[in-house]
């Protein structure tokens, strides 16, 4: 399989990241292209396999699936370059345009009555180190379209096909909740350093800690009280914490900024 990226900014640079580092695909199978130059090197430098060039044409060609990580202002510009050119009986169209639903995509790549299988896709930064949460809705896939993406972005980290109306709220919750665990992780390497260690071994120390209490629910299966409980001793120090923490309005506050994110309707 052939897949053409098309931006290489945060999110479609961690792509090409991600899959030149998977078995999904080979590297050389993989082309990203950028109208800056200057971007397409750090891609040149860190995944040496992939192609790269300035004409987003070339780009896609060949592709079997076609990946557009462009900013929400670029898209209908990069469509009308795009579509006349496009196969819409062979190549797939990915989107991971934020906030662009599948309504609005197929009237972007509307063309004589015809429009290709289109995927709207939420991945989060993490898709670089193939650690990522995506989340996939789509309109003309058949099961065994579904079946092959997800297969792909399962190899990235996770991947959940969802019907359209829970896409934002994946967006909450993987990708800008990548911000939000870290400014956890920010917070609790702050107090590590309060607490005696250098700011480096305290990130370490915290780092650590997250992915392993990640492992658990990840790997292991169980739920995340079960895991409070067995650190929990009856008047121990962990009950002490979690309470300050419930006091200063702990799991509120994440609610709150968890709501406060959902895109507001146009």
């Amino acid at each position: 399989m052939k897949i053409a990226i098309i931006g290489a900014g945060n999110i479609g640079s961690a792509l090409a990241f991600g899959l030149a580092q998977s078995s999904a695909v080979r590297a050389e199978d993989i082309c990203i292209s950028n109208t800056h130059p200057e971007k397409l090197e750090r891609i040149k430098a860190n995944a040496p396999g992939v192609r790269t060039t300035t004409d987003n044409r070339v780009c896609t060609k060949d592709a079997d699936v076609v990946v557009i990580a462009v900013k929400p202002w670029k898209l209908a510009p990069l469509v009308d370059q795009l579509k006349e050119l496009l196969d819409y009986r062979k190549q797939i169209v990915c989107s991971m345009v934020g906030g662009v639903g599948l309504a609005e995509l197929k009237q972007l790549f509307e063309r004589n009555g015809e429009m290709p299988v289109l995927y709207y896709l939420i991945p989060n930064t993490a898709i670089a180190t193939r650690e990522s949460m995506t989340f996939l809705s789509s309109v003309g896939a058949t099961p065994e379209q579904d079946q092959q993406l997800l297969s792909i972005f399962q190899e990235l980290g996770d991947a959940m096909l969802v019907e359209e109306r829970l896409m934002n709220a994946g967006l909450v919750l993987a990708s800008c909740g990548i911000a939000y665990a870290l400014r956890y992780i920010r917070a609790n390497t702050q107090g590590g350093v309060l607490l005696g260690f250098s700011p480096s071994d305290a990130q370490r120390i915290v780092a650590q800690t997250m992915k392993g209490a990640a492992s658990l629910l990840c790997i292991e299966g169980s739920h995340p009280e079960s895991e409070i409980d067995r650190v929990t001793t009856p008047a121990g120090l962990t009950i002490r914490g979690l309470n300050a923490m419930e006091r200063n309005g702990f799991t509120t506050s994440i609610i709150e900024g968890l709501m406060a994110s959902i895109p507001q309707s146009k």
